[in-house]
């Protein structure tokens, strides 16, 4: 849990992705700080399945206004590319893309006071991956050229939308696919010689949701312990 002390009392949190990992790490903050929130998950909708999305905010989401969005949710293969499937492709573009693209477009509608979107990207998405496949690094690119026009085309409504890019995390996810010997490797590779916690990736989230990021908008933050 971060050490600053947040307010978020009033606000009403989204966060897509929100039940492990740095999810549920951000979840966890935003209680604390007071927030009112909410979360897309796998137990209540397929993000790759935009009908799943529909049926999710016709159905299952009551609020009318949105104040804070951030999605987090992705999926990982790390298969090389001559060994990527037509299906795999799309079900790895379809969660980690296309999901924040149609769900920030129906939380939009209920943003008319203003409002935070942070999407989650990776260092993949600024260089390459050492772990994650082809479409995972296309997918974390794509992010940050959805994040830049979408901050262009909806900053008149005191919108404002950012990125982080975060290098390799300790989550659940990073853990199944690497060894403990390749994950000790990987972390003394990194100039602050180790790997983030969640909570280090999470406290600049929660700075881009906070009013202190007022003038900021359109942009990517690098949490990478400073790789290149």
């Amino acid at each position: 849990m971060s050490n600053i002390t947040w307010n978020f009392s009033n606000k009403k949190v989204l966060i897509v992705g929100d039940s492990r990992g740095i999810g549920g790490c951000l979840r966890a903050n935003f209680v604390k700080a007071g927030a009112e929130v909410y979360g897309i998950n796998s137990s209540n909708c397929d993000i790759s399945s935009i009908d799943s999305i529909d049926s999710f905010f016709i159905h299952k989401f009551q609020p009318d206004v949105v104040d804070i969005l951030v999605n987090v949710a992705g999926i990982n293969y790390t298969h090389k590319i001559e060994e990527v499937s037509h299906s795999e492709w799309d079900k790895v573009l379809d969660t980690n893309l296309r999901s924040f693209f149609y769900i920030t477009q129906q939380v939009l509608y209920k943003m008319d006071r203003g409002g935070k979107i942070v999407n989650v990207s990776s260092i993949a998405g600024r260089n390459k991956s050492v772990v994650s496949g082809v479409h995972y690094t296309a997918s974390k690119a794509g992010i940050i050229g959805l994040t830049k026009q979408i901050a262009h085309e909806v900053g008149e409504r005191n919108i404002t939308v950012n990125a982080v890019c975060p290098s390799q995390t300790k989550t659940e996810m990073l853990e199944k696919s690497m060894t403990e010997d390749e994950l000790q490797k990987l972390g003394t590779s990194i100039p602050l010689g180790r790997i983030a916690t969640p909570q280090e990736v999470v406290n600049g989230i929660l700075f881009l949701c906070s009013d202190e990021s007022s003038y900021i908008t359109g942009t990517t933050l690098d949490i990478n312990g400073g790789q290149l």
